[in-house]
């Protein structure tokens, strides 16, 4: 069987026996997919650093008929996360990326809008400072796959909701007024409801030059969190320790 070729985002490695390794990737042409990399450990002049998490590459694979792993053949680095300055903030932002993308995608369903997402935001996500690029990506993949409920109106009665305070509940599908707000509900301020707004009218790129605390837009993303843990039925890893970074 010929060889297919595509473009392809590393998402995780996983040691598999004693040269192996198995490898999901976010293909453009395929969407995620699963395959086995033959003596990935010693093979540089195929591999060489290209299953880094989050690389960008062209990847050429064999899908065998009635096998779930394809045959991962060689990958090309079109661009990798190593050639940015390293350090534990952006390796944490890089992986809850890929645990994104992991968890939400399913197997051999092409989304190039994603696709296109995930690359723009890792041409910005290249220092330490992550909060603004983290913020963008969860907000716009929680859009993409379809979890983001309408941020403009109470989910319980209907009330508008701009220029009115806004909550959410881990267990509830969006925002409610004070009203009809659920115990231990948290609030999503109106600066962070505009933040969404904006971004969802420009490119990531128009936030690069922006000054982004980690403060800003905290509830946002602990709104979005709580809605994507609660459609993967488990806690995001990553997340929690993304909290953790000062």
């Amino acid at each position: 069987m010929a060889l297919r070729e595509s473009e392809a985002i590393v998402l995780r490695t996983y040691p598999m026996r004693e040269a192996d390794l198995l490898v999901t990737l976010f293909t453009r042409a395929e969407g995620k997919i699963r395959g086995v990399a033959r003596s990935a450990k010693k093979s540089k002049r195929r591999f060489g650093g290209a299953l880094e998490p989050l690389t960008y590459v062209r990847a050429f694979y064999d899908v065998r008929e009635r096998q779930e792993l394809v045959r991962l053949d060689a990958c090309e680095v079109l661009e990798s996360p190593l050639a940015s300055e390293i350090s534990y903030p952006r390796v944490v932002a890089l992986g809850h990326i890929a645990e994104l993308l992991d968890e939400l995608l399913p197997d051999h369903e092409t989304n190039d809008a994603i696709f296109r997402l995930t690359l723009s935001v890792l041409h910005i996500l290249t220092s330490p400072e992550v909060w603004m690029p983290v913020t963008y990506f969860e907000l716009w993949l929680t859009r993409l796959v379809g979890f983001l409920p309408e941020l403009s109106e109470c989910i319980v009665c209907g009330r508008n909701l701009n220029g009115s305070r806004a909550f959410f509940h881990a267990l509830a599908d969006g925002l409610m007024c004070a009203d009809d707000k659920r115990l231990a509900s948290s609030e999503i301020s109106s600066d962070s409801r505009a933040l969404a707004a904006q971004m969802f009218r420009a490119p990531v790129e128009s936030f690069a030059a922006a000054n982004w605390p980690k403060a800003q837009g905290a509830d946002l993303r602990k709104f979005l969190v709580q809605i994507l843990e609660r459609h993967i039925e488990k806690k995001l890893v990553t997340a929690a320790m993304l909290e953790k970074i000062r």
